[in-house]
């Protein structure tokens, strides 16, 4: 009887195993001469996993400061901004389109038309992705708005010192906003970033001025946490809201030739007279950093976009035969292809649909009220919301149901497992005897 416990308890303990590893993939008969490749495949957003809030992070960058705490999901609006096919998660086509392209490992995307505002197709358009530097747009939005593009300052320590990606500004360097523009824009710069954003009244005001502007574009899914498009608490967009962004910083002239310019001199700045040794540094080239620029016939630029959380992000545009199409992709990887590539895959995608080809539109200004009052608050239960929509009410009961699922499929297979070893020892004591 100890044997059939201790076996019993063993089979068990596998399959706790088994079960919270997550999806089981064939194993070689022998290990040591075998091996086994999962094929890619396009992430699956069918049951709305990210209707409310991104995935979990993976690192700190999310954490609170002490005595903060995390913000709520933002609301969810009770019908799908742009159209009621984007109440869905999945893959949204035209009806007769031949099928996406191949290898494209954006968890979500929207294609769309930059002078009409049609959505030509989308994957999750309203999923919650961070959208890492992508949100460079916005900040742009805001400071053409407000800034002197002619007026010089000179950068302070903390400009240079910004975490993450930076154009290469020094302390003491002079800069004119254009300037800082060029390095946002074409260069990611967090260091102009925050050059932009000390002008603008700080962190804190440029983020809930760049939040204002976001609502005001019916932007409902974005909520900036930071300037730059470092992670931070409650950080999220959508494809659908980058795609709103992109529009309308394309509408403007300056930004467009930012986005479109592939090379620049870059000024430099003085030695630190503080530090033992130091020399001026020159001037140099400033290259754009977005690839479909360089490779993509017709490329009106775009802009990049990574962090860990974050994985890759994207926003780009191209025109062809009289029309202007901008994809935005976020939660991709550079497997199998680079973004840029994906990017080009779908822009070549819509580019052969004919002409008015549409699964919803991008929402304009003036539009935007009459969204704002059928917002629902959806807290962090991934329950119905009272009052939704039944697209919003059917991804709710969607990603509920498939937790429940899996709990019922780990309890079966344990279940099964006990058994089998059950009536194996029994067989075994029966020889025994």
């Amino acid at each position: 009887m100890k044997t059939i416990i201790r076996v019993t308890a063993a089979l068990a303990a596998t399959a706790v195993l088994f079960v919270s590893a997550g999806p089981a993939y064939a194993q070689p008969e022998n290990p040591s001469t075998e091996t086994t490749t999962t094929p890619f495949t396009t992430p699956n957003t069918d049951t709305c996993p990210y209707a409310s809030s991104p995935p979990p992070a993976i690192d700190l960058s999310e954490v609170p400061e002490p005595g903060d705490s995390a913000p709520d999901p933002l609301p969810v609006p009770a019908d799908a901004v742009g159209g009621a096919a984007f109440a869905q998660c999945g893959t949204i086509t035209p009806d007769g389109a031949p099928p996406l392209p191949a290898d494209i490992s954006a968890t979500g995307w929207v294609l769309s038309d930059l002078d009409t505002g049609d959505v030509i197709a989308a994957k999750d358009p309203h999923g919650r992705y961070r959208p890492a530097s992508t949100i460079k747009i916005l900040l742009a939005l805001v400071a053409l708005q407000e800034l002197d593009l002619n007026k010089t300052i000179v950068a302070t320590a903390d400009d240079a010192d910004a975490e993450g990606s930076r154009v290469g500004i020094g302390k003491g360097g002079i800069y004119s906003n254009f300037q800082l523009m060029q390095g946002l824009v074409m260069a990611s710069g967090n260091d102009a970033a925050h050059a932009l954003a000390a002008q603008l009244g700080g962190d804190a005001v440029t983020v809930d001025k760049m939040n204002t502007t976001a609502e005001e574009l019916g932007a409902f899914d974005t909520r900036t946490a930071t300037p730059s498009g470092l992670d931070g608490p409650g950080m999220s967009s959508s494809a659908y809201d980058l795609a709103l962004f992109f529009r309308a910083a394309m509408q403007n002239p300056t930004f467009a030739q930012l986005i479109s310019t592939e090379t620049v001199q870059f000024p430099g700045f003085p030695k630190d007279p503080t530090v033992p040794d130091d020399v001026d540094r020159p001037g140099f080239i400033l290259s754009n950093d977005n690839q479909l620029l360089y490779n993509y016939d017709g490329a009106l630029g775009g802009k990049t976009g990574y962090t860990d959380d974050a994985r890759q992000t994207f926003v780009g545009g191209a025109q062809k035969n009289g029309r202007r199409l901008a994809i935005t992709i976020m939660k991709g990887d550079v497997q199998p292809i680079r973004p840029w590539e994906q990017a080009a895959r779908l822009l070549d995608y819509g580019f052969a649909l004919r002409p008015a080809t549409s699964v919803g539109t991008l929402v304009q200004p003036d539009e935007v009220a009459d969204v704002t009052s059928t917002r629902t608050a959806l807290p962090n239960t991934t329950t119905s919301t009272p009052g939704a929509s039944s697209g919003s009410s059917e991804r709710a009961s969607a990603l509920e149901s498939s937790g429940d699922n899996a709990i019922r499929i780990g309890v079966g297979v344990i279940g099964v497992l006990v058994v089998i070893g059950l009536i194996l020892c029994a067989r075994q004591l029966s020889r025994k005897r």
